[in-house]
């Protein structure tokens, strides 16, 4: 096993695991340490990053867990993450976290710190007031505002205390993450075939599980090591994944597209990772900085826009500026975020002639044929037709 497939191996693992295996590694070795827990979409790690808090990102429990103790303390017609997140604390798979931290998502994730408050009354719990109207003379106050009582909560939690000189040092911290999360990014659209979707995701998702200054160096050699590997150009369409910002899909239904040869250049698969479109601008008052990155840069989505025709908009530019020949929409059962932007979608789309297709799932799904079908059936007929049409 060369160098490479040794950190896929690892990073897929990870993804995999309900274990937790780096952040409790972590933990061993820092007794004193505190892990705080965030329910998707967005959480400011850079905060607790600079508070020596580790950030552990949680996606649910997948198709490897039964929600049994879950389902008697929430509805059984709510998405599966939520369900399975629930499940995963009540059945002591994160008892080394130290705190959760849930954000203004939807419906279902305010009634959830609720909930996790309730059940977990030991244990630190907060809820991130999200601005909602951007455009609000009093937003960025207000925002600046949650991020410095986050930050106290933080100090507290950790018994450290840090200034703003800690979070300037975490935001380039962070900020090189992202650096190199655009990067394997970029590698991705330009040459799907030198890495997969299923790699790279697993790459993404581990990022919210490790120490950023750790992780760092790892992708740096992933990098190094991915420009250079030996592979051929495969026949395939290129599209963009869209509806996939909270609840995640499989490993193997992320696997099926590939195979069925359509190339995802562009998704919204684990968003919250590289949130922010472009590099933070800086200045000298970090917490401004944060709270601009968000207003300004951070990428439109059903969880953080400023009117519904934004992200509209910005999916048709992330089409074309990734040469994607279609979308296929990707939507977890129960989300309704995600099915209310897909009817504003697709109308933005039907205008500029772009082809789309729409696939559901569930946590616990394990047959993917049907989406598999879906998926080749959606390639091959952009690809007739595309050879149609140039003839």
């Amino acid at each position: 096993m060369n160098r490479l497939q040794e950190i896929l191996q690892s990073v897929r693992e990870e993804t995999e695991s309900l274990d937790f295996p780096g952040p409790r590694k972590w933990k061993q070795a820092n007794p004193d340490g505190r892990c705080v827990g965030f329910f998707p979409v967005y959480c400011p790690v850079e905060i607790l990053d600079a508070a020596g808090v580790l950030p552990v990102a949680l996606f649910g429990g997948g198709e490897q867990i039964e929600v049994e103790l879950a389902d008697a303390r929430v509805q059984s017609f709510i998405c599966s993450i939520s369900r399975s997140t629930l499940e995963l604390g009540l059945t002591d798979r994160l008892d080394f976290m130290d705190g959760m931290l849930f954000g203004s998502l939807c419906d279902v994730a305010r009634n959830l710190s609720g909930v996790w408050a309730r059940n977990f009354p030991d244990t630190y719990c907060d809820y991130l007031h999200f601005p909602q109207n951007l455009a609000s003379d009093q937003a960025m106050d207000f925002y600046v505002h949650d991020l410095k009582r986050l930050a106290g909560d933080m100090a507290q939690l950790s018994g450290k205390s840090w200034s703003d000189e800690d979070l300037a040092l975490s935001l380039d911290r962070y900020e090189s993450l992202r650096a190199r999360l655009r990067k394997l990014q970029q590698i991705r659209c330009q040459e799907p075939w030198r890495l997969s979707l299923e790699e790279f995701y697993c790459l993404l998702r581990a990022a919210g599980r490790r120490k950023v200054e750790a992780y760092i160096p790892v992708l740096d050699e992933v990098i190094s090591i991915l420009e250079k590997r030996d592979c051929r150009p495969v026949d395939g369409i290129r599209v963009v994944l869209e509806g996939s910002f909270c609840e995640q899909p499989s490993l193997e239904l992320i696997r099926s597209l590939d195979q069925a040869h359509c190339f995802v250049v562009e998704s919204d698969l684990a968003r919250g990772m590289c949130w922010f479109q472009e590099p933070i601008q800086r200045s000298d008052d970090p917490w401004l900085d944060l709270a601009r990155a968000y207003f300004k840069h951070a990428e439109a989505s059903v969880v953080r826009h400023r009117d519904p025709q934004e992200r509209s908009q910005r999916l048709l530019q992330r089409v074309q500026d990734s040469g994607a020949e279609g979308v296929i929409f990707c939507t977890a059962k129960f989300c309704e975020p995600a099915f209310y932007d897909f009817v504003l979608h697709k109308r933005v789309l039907e205008q500029a002639d772009v082809p789309y297709i729409a696939v559901e799932f569930e946590e616990k799904m394990s047959n993917f044929e049907s989406i598999r079908t879906q998926a080749e059936t959606f390639s091959e007929s952009i690809l007739f037709f595309g050879e149609e049409a140039m003839a």
